[in-house]
């Protein structure tokens, strides 16, 4: 730790500063993650989270540090009581990721503003905290904001679209405002998963009824934006997208499909449970799967799997992954 962080600590510790105790915390653990000590953040993570949160708000319901069921306290709807997000509990999040360095710096760059916050408004400066992720479905756009949720400590909400749609005038934006505000009473990270038909522009002409109300509410809140925690959405177009809504976020990342060597690596940590060939042509396999996304890829690996273990082998072969690449990809 620095100096400063030592001091900071001190102080915490003899005023009975809880809060600024659990801060601290969660700097040091992203600071062992930044020098690559993931085994010791993650033992940090797990006593961090192995005491029941004294709250009793929907997020905090743990019962053997498990959710008790329905979670109360979320956001629903006025006409008939649905809840407007789902609650992802820690367990479920997905957050280890093969990606290339320039998006790896990106998120860490999120994640590091987001743990520094304090220490920025000192110089009058706000961390990123309105992210856009778009790209080609299978291409990591969830799990990057699963993964900085993780990473950061916070609670994913993520907004429930079928709830949230009305074809009751207005009720849509109204159910999207009442959604942000709930957001205001603690951090957390609000996913706005695959929220295509707000991504596109309203300049097609296509839409009418409660799409451009919605549209012009989420460019409202994202504007007036002040809560603790963070936004995420994610979006598969990659044409018409809306100009307006693409300024309102702080950073937009396009998540690409897999290099060759991000393929060779994530079939290797997808294997990595099960003992593999010593003479798999990883090249090869890679050459015959490159333009596919990381979904694929990870499909690939895991069909591979059941059919050794199916055959009785507990040796995975070059047979196992080629049968599966020819057997269930399309080619491009």
């Amino acid at each position: 730790m620095t100096a400063e962080l030592y001091k900071r600590l001190f102080k915490a510790i003899f005023s009975e500063d809880i809060v600024s105790l659990k801060k601290i915390a969660d700097q040091i653990i992203l600071k062992e993650r930044e020098i690559n000590h993931g085994v010791l953040a993650d033992v940090l993570e797990k006593i961090k989270y192995s005491e029941k949160p004294k709250t009793t708000n929907g997020l905090s319901q743990y019962k053997n540090n498990k959710p008790t069921g329905a979670m109360s306290g979320l956001p629903t709807t006025k006409r008939n009581n649905m809840q407007l997000v789902s609650f992802v509990p820690r367990e479920q999040l997905k957050h280890h990721m093969i990606l290339n360095n320039e998006i790896e710096h990106r998120l860490l760059c999120i994640e590091k503003e987001y743990a520094a916050r304090d220490r920025l408004a000192k110089f009058n400066l706000l961390p990123k905290k309105k992210i856009l992720l778009y790209g080609e479905p299978g291409c990591g756009k969830t799990m990057a904001a699963e993964r900085i949720a993780w990473n950061l400590g916070l609670p994913l909400l993520k907004v429930r679209f079928d709830s949230l749609l009305s074809s009751y005038f207005g009720e849509s934006a109204s159910n999207l405002r009442t959604v942000f505000d709930y957001c205001t009473e603690e951090p957390v990270v609000l996913l706005l998963d695959e929220c295509d038909f707000i991504a596109k522009s309203r300049t097609t002409g296509q839409d009418v009824g409660e799409a451009p109300r919605i549209v012009n509410m989420l460019l409202t809140l994202l504007d007036e934006y002040n809560s603790p925690g963070l936004v995420i959405a994610t979006t598969n177009l990659r044409v018409s997208l809306d100009e307006a809504l693409f300024r309102r976020f702080d950073d937009i990342i396009e998540m690409p499909r897999p290099s060759k060597v991000e393929i060779e690596k994530l079939l290797k940590t997808t294997l990595s449970a099960i003992t593999t060939n010593k003479n798999i042509d990883w090249l090869l396999i890679s050459d015959n799967l490159d333009g596919h996304s990381a979904a694929s890829v990870v499909s690939v690996a895991q069909n591979a799997a059941k059919k050794c273990v199916l055959e009785g082998s507990k040796v995975i072969m070059q047979e196992h992954l080629m049968d599966t690449i020819n057997s269930i990809l399309v080619k491009c």
